[in-house]
């Protein structure tokens, strides 16, 4: 153990308040998490006051690492709660939108639904460092269920009728191996192969599409069966095969159900959740802060000053201002753009001119676990080509008494058709639009909540999106602090709608501001 003087404890006693943790790894005593741990190094500072716009992850991420090294901080949050597009809603949680009344949720205590992020990649080791920092407990995410359905509502013959994902699957990927051994073994394919090699790739496609040895698909036990097997003489009994004319009749291979699940590099599995909701990890966050955040502050004006920033602010107490030596603002750029500012015109134009994704959720809470009992879903997405887009199976408290669904998460145009209704239209048509596949809707159904982000105050969207164009222009003008106005937040990443990106910026603007002030070039991430 490194021998602790006097000197030593005085210069990190400043860090002491934020928590065991981080104070014990200020002082040695304690190795921080390996996986993609965040270390700066210089001098102590002298009382340099930070002020942080915005207690989502960013926010509060650059407070937390900021106290570390001894920063005086400052967070001003318009909402009453931590954690910004992060939030789990739960009993009491209130949802307010621009033109709607506000709705309180009146969900069973303990039940719960990510009505923002709610998966964490496993590549992700930003997010998963946080995690285990904060002694936020995880939990796998199931992110792809074979027995979860596909909905194609229209006038095929697979249309309006609920198909289980691992039906569609196979069927197709059987008959394309199908098409694929043939051609490559008639040399149809000219793949520059020889002929040992093409057998190789053809013995590859029987594998993989479950052919037979004329290289014919037939239906497999990997589709499922109409009656299982069991015990005695109960061999199972095994349906026939989709036709891949009707499959394409019936849009089972549009846009809306693309296998990207699979592919994604994001939506790879393993993927994780925060054990009893998302949220937990901001609210980890929130303990290990050493000034308590000002919540209800709405922000109304960022100026830059010679010396500093000033921010003017209103809470129920009525107008405030604070002065600080450096700004690190986080809030979303559509609120912002609302926000009186003396920005450079490079910056002001980034902020007027972003695009952020329309995008709602509803949570759908229900007396029984149907979806488990009856269908034997656990976990996973089930696909639709109308309003709902996506159902989303928990993947937490498996077999218990209730649960809550995602009953729709939709983006762009159907999120926005879905927004303009009032919450009690939205359900409506949740409800209509679900039933459809679960007729148990009608007699399980207990309470709802809806979210559009998009219309949501203090988010008014979900995330940005960026053109090729507008990364070489509006995106990079962010990426710079305006005089000492530092900008973060996922809009300042590619890690466009994941925590990580929240994280990633946090870190950024933290070590662009402690180089500044201890006048060393530091970079973040590292240059190797």
């Amino acid at each position: 153990m490194n021998q602790l003087t006097r000197r030593k404890f005085l210069q990190h006693s400043s860090r002491l308040a934020g928590g065991a943790y981080p104070a014990m790894m200020a002082l040695g005593l304690l190795k921080d998490a390996p996986a993609h741990a965040f270390e700066l190094t210089g001098d102590a500072p002298k009382g340099e006051h930070i002020i942080i716009l915005g207690a989502g992850l960013a926010g509060l991420t650059a407070a937390y690492e900021l106290q570390k090294l001894g920063y005086r901080c400052t967070i001003l949050e318009a909402r009453n709660r931590a954690g910004g597009r992060c939030w789990s809603v739960r009993k009491g949680s209130v949802q307010q939108e621009t033109g709607n009344s506000d709705q309180q949720a009146q969900f069973d205590e303990g039940l719960y639904f990510n009505a923002g992020p709610s998966r964490i990649p496993h590549h992700h080791q930003i997010s998963l460092h946080y995690c285990k920092e904060l002694n936020v407990p995880l939990q796998v995410y199931n992110n792809v269920n074979e027995s979860a359905y596909y909905f194609s509502e229209g006038k095929g013959p697979l249309s309006n009728k609920k198909v289980r994902v691992r039906e569609v699957h196979n069927d197709v990927r059987g008959y394309l191996s199908e098409l694929l051994a043939k051609a490559v073994d008639s040399q149809q394919v000219d793949a520059a192969l020889t002929k040992e090699d093409a057998q190789k790739v053809v013995e590859y496609l029987r594998a993989e599409g479950g052919l037979d040895i004329d290289k014919l698909y037939k239906a497999s036990a990997r589709r499922g069966y109409i009656e299982a097997p069991g015990a005695g003489e109960k061999a199972g009994r095994i349906g026939e095969p989709h036709t891949l004319a009707n499959i394409v009749r019936s849009g089972l291979l549009d846009p809306d159900f693309y296998n990207v699940a699979e592919y994604t590099y994001e939506l790879q599995m393993t993927m994780f959740q925060a054990v009893g909701g998302m949220d937990k990890i901001a609210q980890a966050f929130e303990k290990k802060l050493t000034t308590p955040i000002r919540y209800q502050a709405e922000v109304t004006a960022i100026r830059n000053t010679e010396n500093g920033v000033q921010v003017n602010y209103t809470t129920a107490a009525g107008k405030q201002s604070i002065q600080g030596d450096y700004c690190i603002c986080t809030i979303p750029l559509p609120v912002l753009s609302n926000i009186e500012h003396n920005f450079s015109s490079g910056v002001s134009r980034a902020i007027d001119y972003a695009n952020y994704i329309k995008t709602g959720k509803i949570g759908l809470q229900f007396k029984r676990r149907f979806w488990e009992e009856d269908e034997h879903i656990f976990g996973g997405i089930t696909h639709t080509n109308n309003e709902l887009t996506q159902l989303f199976y928990p993947s937490n408290d498996y077999l218990g008494k209730k649960g809550i669904l995602i009953g729709y998460y939709n983006f762009n145009e159907k999120a926005r058709q879905v927004g303009d209704l009032a919450p009690a239209q939205r359900l409506q048509l949740a409800l209509q639009k679900g039933k459809l596949i679960h007729p148990q809707y009608d007699n399980e159904f207990e309470n709802a909540l809806s979210v559009s982000w998009h219309k949501t105050r203090y988010n008014m969207g979900g995330w940005a999106v960026y053109s090729s164009e507008e990364r070489q222009t509006n995106y990079k003008a962010l990426l710079v602090p305006d005089k000492r106005t530092y900008f973060a937040g996922e809009h300042t990443t590619y890690l466009n709608s994941w925590m990580a990106g929240a994280f990633e910026s946090a870190r950024v603007a933290t070590t662009a501001i402690h180089g500044r002030i201890t006048d060393q070039r530091l970079t973040y991430p590292k240059q190797h």
